[in-house]
């Protein structure tokens, strides 16, 4: 660059450090997303990304090879990187995309928690199980993440301190669906069942 700005200490010891900070924040949350969105099989979305990813990453490391006794780069750097990781992981956290598998195991019958769960559309599969303890009834269920907090919170409120697991589904074929309420200027529509085609 051959602005007189370039030259100043203002631009090497601030200017160039925050922006070397902002882009590895850009790039590293769209590789945090990225890796994210390979690990659930979009492979349409993920390359997408990443040619973005690559391209800021070589702006900010063009930058530091031209700079490299300003130790502030550097600084700048791996707090973008950091930052960059938890800003991409909270964004994705947002999204909530893709789909989860609870496994519920209840010690004892509870037919008032089975019950609500059924009557907010949350498909279940149930078996009869032999754990340490004795009898014990697991409950399966493939819940998109958006639901994960509702169904917890379902079995909080019927039979607190019951075992779960959560875990991401990479692939889901067919199945029952609880709707999300979509919004609209007039509200929210209300939950309906759906079945995934």
């Amino acid at each position: 660059m051959d602005l007189y700005i370039v030259d100043t200490p203002l631009f090497t010891w601030v200017i160039l450090p925050l922006l070397i900070f902002f882009a590895r924040i850009m790039d590293q949350s769209i590789g945090t997303m990225r890796l994210i969105f390979v690990s659930r099989g979009m492979k349409f979305l993920a390359p997408f990304l990443g040619f973005f990813e690559v391209i800021i990453w070589l702006l900010a490391v063009g930058q530091i090879m031209q700079h490299l006794d300003n130790w502030l780069c550097y600084i700048a750097y791996g707090a973008g990187f950091a930052m960059g990781n938890y800003i991409g992981i909270t964004i994705e956290e947002r999204l909530s995309l893709g789909t989860s598998i609870i496994r519920l195991i209840l010690p004892s019958p509870s037919p008032e928690l089975i019950h609500m769960l059924q009557e907010q559309n949350f498909g279940l599969t149930l078996l009869d199980a032999e754990g340490s303890k004795g009898s014990v009834k697991v409950i399966f269920s493939i819940v998109r993440r958006k639901e994960i907090r509702n169904f917890i919170d379902t079995v909080n409120t019927f039979n607190p301190g019951a075992f779960y697991t959560i875990e991401d589904v990479r692939t889901v074929n067919e199945g029952i669906f609880r709707a999300t309420a979509s919004k609209s200027l007039f509200g929210s529509v209300g939950a309906r069942l759906m079945k995934s085609k």
